[in-house]
């Protein structure tokens, strides 16, 4: 726990993370309407978020080593939820579930506000907020937008979201590049004034370890749908 930090910003960002679990297993739900894929992906999400937090609660992560224990944060989620989508919906998603993946990206706005409180109060550097490198508020407040253009009239704007999924899955790979060159380990480049520590403290462990792999995911999956659209119709309302 971060002892100077405000306690209402710890609790804004557990409400974002359980919102982001919720939205997401929203769309797996939408897939398929397999029970099974949704208890799996439920399970895991719940297990990752008690062992991290754990994790975070014995600084496991604050432990300097070589190789850094950090990658041990994204990369479970990440590979876990990419192997379960790709392994349910072979035969493709629903429009509805690509439009719930796009809504995904609200979350992204609460978590800046709450990465440019971590900065203000010496946890993170400036360049990991939209004061700084990050703009990946741009993808949170397009999502509604877009998420209403390109499904109105039973119609799908594939154009349109490939674009913004691109663009958005840029900004995500822009500020996780920025946060782990932040980190204090051997392989830093950038922050050494003040260096990324916020994100190795529970609650906001749960930030690189669910909510980042769940958006990474969403984008994943959701252009693999649309660029596999363009050679096999799969998508249909349901």
């Amino acid at each position: 726990m971060i002892e100077t930090l405000p306690t209402y910003v710890s609790w804004i960002f557990v409400l974002t993370t359980v919102l982001a679990v919720a939205i997401y297993l929203y769309a797996v739900w939408e897939v398929s309407r397999q029970q099974l894929f949704v208890f799996l992906t439920a399970s895991v999400l719940v297990f990752l978020l008690g062992l991290q937090a754990a994790l975070a609660f014995n600084d496991f992560y604050l432990v300097n080593t070589i190789p850094p224990r950090f990658p041990l944060a994204p990369l479970p989620a990440t590979i876990i939820l990419l192997i379960l989508f790709f392994a349910f919906a072979r035969k493709g998603v629903s429009v509805k579930s690509l439009q719930i993946l796009t809504l995904l990206s609200v979350v992204r706005v609460p978590v800046e506000f709450i990465l440019l409180w971590l900065y203000r109060n010496g946890q993170v550097p400036e360049l990991m907020t939209f004061e700084g490198r990050n703009f990946d508020i741009l993808a949170g407040l397009t999502a509604p937008i877009v998420a209403w253009v390109a499904f109105r009239g039973g119609k799908i704007n594939c154009p349109l979201l490939i674009v913004w999924n691109l663009l958005s899955f840029g900004l995500l790979l822009n500020i996780i590049t920025n946060a782990i060159l932040s980190l204090e380990t051997p392989f830093q480049q950038f922050a050494f004034d003040q260096p990324n520590r916020g994100v190795l403290y529970f609650p906001f462990i749960w930030l690189p370890a669910i909510v980042v792999p769940v958006i990474f995911t969403s984008h994943v999956v959701s252009l693999w749908q649309l660029l596999k659209r363009k050679t096999d119709i799969t998508i249909q309302w349901t």
